[in-house]
C-alpha cells in the first residue's frame, strides 16, 4: 500500500484529493497548521491529522502534495525535499491523481462549485470537487467507471492539468492575478489552453473574454436569450429556480437567482453529451445545493441565517440580488449582510467595487479581515463604507437561536428577527453555524 502525505489537509479542495485517494486503497495522512472542522472529520475516516505543522509528520511517505496555501519555508516541506522524497505540489499532483479517467472539468471565476456540483447530480461518475455537495454530503465521491467531475482551480494555473474531456467555463472574470504577474494575456491565455486541450467544451458565451474566441469550436450558451421564462418559487423556506432552457423544455433546480439558472443550463449542456434529456430533467431535481452557498443554517418563521462563500464583489452583488427575491418571496423586509473580508490583497485590488457591492442592504456588519496568511495592508474601512453605517465587530456567534455580535469580548447587539446573510470564504461560517 502506497502512503501519501498532503501538507495542508484541512483545505477544502486538497482534502477531496486526499479523500479520493483514500478511498482508492493508499494510506493518507495528512497536517495543517490548526484543527478545522475538515481536519476532524478527515481523522474520524481513519487519516492521521498532525496539528500544526511538525517534522514527525513525515513518516516515510511514497510521496509528498501540498497545497498552493503552503510556503517553501514549511518545515515538512523542507524535510521531505531534505530526505530525498518524491514532493509534488497539489497542481502536479492533478496528473497522477486523474490520469486514464475521463474528466468533466469545470471552472471559473464564479460558479464552478455550484456547477460542478450540479454535475455530479446528472453524471455517473466520481466527484472531486471544492465544497460540500448536500446531496452526497462530502466534497467527494468515489464510483466505479471511469468518469469524474473535477472543480478546477484557475488560481494557480493547475486547471491546465486538469486532463479535461469536457471542459466548463462559467466566466473568465480577471482573479488571482498576483499568481499571473497580472499579466492579462498569460490569464486569457491559459483559460484558452485550458480550452483547446479538452474535446467538447461548454462556455457561457456572453463572458467578457469568453465571447471572443469565435472561432473555438465549443457549446455556447447565451443566458440572456437561452434561458427563458425565469421564476422563483420556495417550498418549506427552500428556495428553487424554475426555467427554460432553449428549445429542451422546463427545469426546477435547488437555489434561487439568475447564475443559478446559469451554472444549472452549463453543466444540463455538458451533460447531454452522456445523458438523454428527459433523464437530466429528473436529475437535476436531486441536487441539494451545497453548503456555504446560500446555505439556509436556521430557517423559521422570523428569522432566517443564511451562510454564503462569495468573497469577490460581483459573487456579492449576484447574491444580494437573489438574497432580496428571496426574502420578498418568504416575507422578510429587513436584510442584514455580516461581511467578513477575505485576503488583503482581494480587498485592495477591488475595493471600489466592494463600496458599492453592497448596496440596498438594511444593515451591514464588518468583521475583521480573514487574512488566510497574507501580510497586513492598511485599509480604512471605517472611512470607505461610512456610506453604510456599519457596525464593527469582531466575530459573531449563534446562540440560543439569535445571533450576537461581539466587540473586544463584549456583547454589542442582538439580532433574532428579519434575514442576516453571511458573507466570506473564512471562519464566517461557523460563527453563524454557532461552532466557532
Amino acid at each position: 500500500m502506497k502512503k501519501v502525505h498532503f501538507i495542508g489537509i484541512g483545505g477544502i479542495g486538497i482534502s477531496a484529493l486526499a479523500r479520493f485517494l483514500k478511498q482508492q486503497g493508499y494510506e493518507i495522512s495528512g497536517s495543517d497548521i490548526k484543527a478545522s472542522k475538515i481536519t476532524k472529520e478527515l481523522e474520524e475516516e481513519g487519516v492521521k491529522v498532525t496539528i500544526p505543522h511538525d517534522e514527525s509528520a513525515i513518516e516515510n511517505p511514497d510521496f509528498v502534495v501540498y497545497s498552493a496555501a503552503i510556503k517553501e519555508s514549511n518545515i515538512e516541506l523542507i524535510k521531505a525535499r531534505r530526505e530525498g522524497k518524491n514532493v509534488f505540489s497539489r497542481k502536479d499532483a492533478l496528473p497522477f491523481i486523474l490520469k486514464e479517467k475521463r474528466v468533466f472539468s469545470v471552472c471559473g471565476a464564479h460558479g464552478k462549485s455550484t456547477t460542478s456540483a450540479m454535475l455530479s447530480s446528472l453524471i455517473d461518475g466520481s466527484m472531486i470537487i471544492g465544497a460540500i455537495s448536500k446531496q452526497f454530503g462530502s466534497n467527494m465521491l468515489l464510483r466505479e467507471g471511469g468518469n469524474i467531475i473535477f472543480e478546477a482551480d484557475e488560481s494557480d494555473e493547475s486547471f491546465l492539468n486538469s486532463n479535461p474531456y469536457i471542459a466548463v467555463v462559467t466566466n473568465a472574470e480577471p482573479e488571482h492575478m498576483e499568481h499571473y504577474n497580472h499579466d492579462l494575456n498569460r490569464f486569457y491565455g491559459a483559460y484558452t489552453n485550458f480550452l483547446l486541450s479538452a474535446k467538447i467544451r461548454v462556455i457561457n458565451a456572453e463572458d467578457d473574454f469568453l465571447s471572443t474566441l469565435t472561432k473555438l469550436h465549443a457549446i455556447r450558451l447565451y443566458p440572456s436569450r437561452d434561458i427563458k421564462d425565469l421564476r422563483y418559487i420556495v417550498k418549506n423556506g427552500e428556495p428553487y429556480t424554475v426555467f427554460t432552457l432553449k428549445d429542451l423544455g422546463c427545469f426546477e433546480v435547488y437555489g434561487i437567482g439568475c447564475h443559478i439558472a446559469l451554472d444549472a443550463s452549463l453543466a444540463i449542456l455538458a451533460a447531454l453529451n452522456d445523458l438523454p434529456l428527459e433523464a437530466i430533467r429528473e436529475k437535476l431535481k436531486e441536487y441539494k445545493g451545497i453548503k456555504k452557498r446560500f446555505d439556509i443554517v436556521k430557517n423559521s418563521k422570523d428569522f432566517i441565517i443564511i451562510d454564503d462563500y462569495a468573497h469577490h464583489p460581483t459573487e456579492i452583488k449576484a447574491t444580494l440580488k437573489s438574497t432580496k427575491t428571496y426574502a420578498e418571496i418568504a416575507g422578510f423586509d429587513k436584510i442584514t449582510v455580516v461581511w467578513q473580508p477575505h485576503k488583503y490583497s482581494r480587498v485592495s485590488d477591488n475595493l471600489e467595487a466592494f463600496t458599492h457591492c453592497f448596496e440596498g442592504v438594511d444593515e451591514l456588519i464588518i468583521l475583521p479581515v480573514y487574512a488566510a496568511g497574507e501580510a497586513k495592508i492598511e485599509i480604512d474601512f471605517e472611512e470607505k463604507f461610512k456610506g453604510y453605517n456599519p457596525i464593527f465587530a469582531d466575530r459573531v456567534h449563534q446562540e440560543d437561536g439569535a445571533l450576537l455580535l461581539l466587540r473586544d469580548d463584549k456583547f454589542l447587539k442582538k439580532i433574532d428577527k428579519g434575514l442576516v446573510i453571511g458573507f466570506g470564504a473564512g471562519d464566517i461560517t461557523y460563527q453563524l453555524r454557532g461552532t466557532f
